[in-house]
C-alpha cells in the first residue's frame, strides 16, 4: 500500500513538473472517479435497482464461457483435422515417390496381350492369256486368337531358386520366350489358312502339325522342337532346356508326352 502511494505520488509530482494546471486537474477528476466506481461496485449487490444490471452481467459472463467452450472444441478439432492432412501428405509424399520409383524401373519386357492373327487367303493367278472373269467378293476371313506365352515379371523371376536360375538372367529368359511366340505364331498362323492358298512345303508342315494332335493337345495351343527348329534360330542345347524347366516352374509351359514326342503346351 505505502509503495502503491509512493509511485502515485511520484506520478503526481512528474505530472506537475510536465503539464499544466489543467492537465493536473483533469488527472486528479479522473482518479476521483475511478475511486466512486470503485465505491459503487462495492455496494451493486446491495442496491437493488442495479441487482437487474448485475444479473445481466452474468448472464453475458456465461455466454461469453459458453462461447469460449465451443471456440475450444473447434481448436480441438482442427488440430486433429491438422493431423489427419499431415498423415495423408506423408501417404501421398510416399506414394509419389513409390510412383517415381516404377517410373525409373519400368521392366524392359512387359507381358503382351493375346495376338490377333488376321489371316487372308491368297487365290491363285490364272495365266495371263485367259480373260479375267468377274468374281462375287468374298468375305474377310475370322480374325483367330493365338495364344502366346505371357513374359515372366521381375519378381516371378526372383523367386525362381538359385539352382534352377543359375547364371540365367531376367532379360535371357524373357528373350527365350519371345522366341517361342514365334513358333507358337508361326504354326498357327499355318493352320488357320486354307489348304488350297498353301505351298507344298507348307502344306506338308500342315499335316505335321495335324498329325501331332491328340486327345490331350485339344483346346491346348503348343509347339513341338522341331517347330522352335523350324520359325527360330534358337539353339536346343543345355541351356535352353533349363530355360525351358524355369518356363515349368513359373507356369508359362507344360509338357504334354505321348508316342515318344514332348509337346510344349501354353499355359
Amino acid at each position: 500500500m505505502c509503495i502503491r502511494w509512493a509511485e502515485n505520488t511520484h506520478v503526481m509530482v512528474n505530472a506537475m513538473a510536465s503539464s499544466s494546471l489543467e492537465d493536473l486537474c483533469l488527472y486528479i477528476s479522473l482518479k476521483i472517479s475511478n475511486i466512486k466506481k470503485f465505491i459503487l461496485l462495492r455496494d451493486l449487490g446491495k442496491d437493488d435497482c442495479l441487482k437487474h444490471f448485475l444479473r445481466k452481467v452474468y448472464n453475458e459472463g456465461i455466454l461469453i464461457h459458453e462461447l469460449l467452450q465451443a471456440m475450444e472444441i473447434q481448436v480441438k478439432k482442427q488440430e486433429e483435422l491438422k493431423k489427419s492432412l499431415r498423415e495423408i501428405q506423408k501417404a501421398a509424399e510416399s506414394a509419389q515417390r513409390e510412383a517415381w520409383h516404377l517410373l525409373q524401373h519400368v521392366p524392359r519386357y512387359l507381358p503382351k496381350p493375346l495376338q490377333v492373327c488376321n489371316v487372308e487367303s491368297t487365290v491363285k493367278h490364272e495365266e495371263e492369256t485367259k480373260a479375267v472373269e468377274p468374281k462375287c467378293e468374298k468375305k474377310p476371313a475370322k480374325e483367330r486368337a493365338i495364344k502366346e506365352v505371357a513374359l515372366i515379371t521381375t519378381e516371378e523371376f526372383e523367386n525362381v531358386p538359385a539352382y534352377m536360375k543359375g547364371r540365367i538372367t531376367y532379360d535371357q529368359i524373357n528373350a527365350v520366350v519371345e522366341e517361342i511366340n514365334k513358333a507358337v505364331v508361326g504354326k498357327y498362323k499355318i493352320l488357320y489358312q486354307p489348304l488350297r492358298s498353301m505351298s507344298a512345303p507348307v502344306r506338308n508342315l500342315y499335316h505335321r502339325f495335324i498329325e501331332e494332335e491328340t486327345k490331350d493337345t485339344n483346346g491346348v495351343f503348343f509347339i513341338v522342337e522341331d517347330d522352335i527348329k523350324e520359325f527360330t534360330k534358337l539353339k536346343l542345347d543345355k541351356r535352353f532346356y533349363v530355360m525351358l524347366s524355369i518356363l515349368r516352374h513359373c507356369q508359362r509351359l507344360r509338357e504334354i508326352r505321348s508316342s515318344g514326342l514332348v509337346r510344349y503346351g501354353i499355359c
